[in-house]
């Protein structure tokens, strides 16, 4: 299970909300591990606004990306810097899911009211700001239910209302939706939207082509640790501009 720390960002406070995070700059970027390097050389810029989806097959190394530049590992060469900030600022900015969240053994309320608490929000803010979390989630008429006895969609979604009710400026996900049936699916993407029509810069691992076409507004396509393509969603699914996007897109095998 991943540490309960990967859930918790926090909103920038007033004070600190003139500094701008965006654009984020990935530069020459590489990882090691075991003697095997499994990225190399990777370079991209994402900008303000749009909604990136990383893609690629099992290996490529898209959920290392993700853990890199929201700095859970360090990178053995390169760099990913954001525009501006302190090193708290930016990790304050930013909050990170991943495919199976870590709940608390509490109520689904008092998870969320967790998170805020442990980011130090003040105490007269957390109960209504989790409210609005949930209610946004579609989870409010189950506030007061233990998180553990959930669906698995519903622990999702009370993992991106705890993220949400934090304010986060980037939201990295990865694979939110890898386990869950068509309409926990469908409810997860809904709220991914949301957030996203509310100024929040996403960034999200998919394996689900047709999620990528209907979540993404450009595309990150990894293959054996280097990136081959940065492009827009429809280029990359309707007319890649390399033979290993075009094979990936088309459902072959790539080694």
């Amino acid at each position: 299970m991943d540490s309960p720390t990967t859930y918790e960002a926090t909103a920038v406070s007033p004070a600190d909300a003139s500094f701008e995070l965006l654009p984020l700059r990935v530069s020459a970027l590489g990882f090691d591990a075991g003697g095997e390097t499994l990225l190399a050389d990777v370079n991209f810029t994402l900008e303000r606004q749009g909604r990136t989806c990383v893609v690629g097959p099992n290996g490529a190394g898209k959920s290392l990306l993700l853990r890199l530049c929201h700095g859970l590992l360090r990178p053995t060469r390169g760099e990913a810097r954001w525009a501006g900030g302190s090193v708290a600022q930016q990790r304050c900015a930013q909050a990170m899911l991943f495919q199976r969240p870590a709940l608390l053994r509490r109520s689904v309320q008092a998870n969320v009211e967790h998170a805020l608490a442990a980011r130090d929000t003040p105490r007269g803010e957390r109960h209504e700001r989790a409210l609005s979390a949930l209610e946004k989630t579609g989870l409010v008429e189950l506030a007061r239910r233990d998180a553990r006895v959930l669906s698995g969609g519903e622990q999702q979604r009370l993992a991106l209302a705890r993220a949400w009710a934090l304010e986060p400026r980037v939201l990295f996900l990865d694979e939110p939706t890898a386990h869950l049936d068509p309409a926990a699916t469908q409810a997860v993407e809904e709220i991914i939207t949301r957030i996203d029509d509310e100024g929040v810069r996403i960034i999200m691992v998919s394996h689900d082509m047709g999620q990528v076409r209907r979540i993404a507004s450009e595309i990150l396509f990894l293959h054996n640790g280097r990136l081959v393509e940065h492009s827009p969603v429809e280029s990359f699914l309707d007319a890649s501009g390399t033979k290993l996007g075009a094979a990936f897109v088309a459902g072959r095998l790539l080694w």
